[in-house]
């Protein structure tokens, strides 16, 4: 669904870990680089790595920890959280587009599928339900 939207998202596209690593720190602001790490299943240098990357961009900015100056907190800027919210309005537009060419039976199929889906993830995630 990314790559539909490339044409109309009128910023360079980054790397994907870059996003992921931006979408992480949206649901989780203030987050640290080693959490986010853990998050991604990435190694902490080559998320640090990307931090300095993106906050050379103006697209994330880290800040110190104030009880232990070696934690760095992550934090969205004005400009990452635009991108994203772009990036997001395409991608629902984009859905809905979809989602309206189905006919009712495909619906209804999709609908039984998300359904049985559901059920799968309550089964391998009973805690967090």
């Amino acid at each position: 669904m990314e790559r539909q939207i490339g044409p109309d998202f009128e910023h360079p596209k980054p790397p994907e870990a870059q996003i992921a690593l931006l979408r992480h720190v949206e649901a989780n602001d203030g987050v640290t680089v080693r959490r986010a790490a853990d998050a991604l299943l990435m190694k902490p240098n080559n998320v640090s790595a990307m931090v300095t990357q993106l906050t050379e961009q103006g697209l994330l900015e880290r800040r110190q920890d104030s009880a232990d100056k070696r934690v760095a907190h992550l934090h969205l800027t004005s400009a990452s959280r635009q991108q994203l919210a772009e990036v997001q309005h395409l991608m629902s537009s984009l859905l809905r587009r979809a989602l309206r060419s189905m006919t009712e039976d495909e619906l209804e199929a999709l609908d039984s599928a998300l359904t049985a889906l559901h059920a799968l993830n309550e089964r391998l995630h009973p805690d967090t339900h």
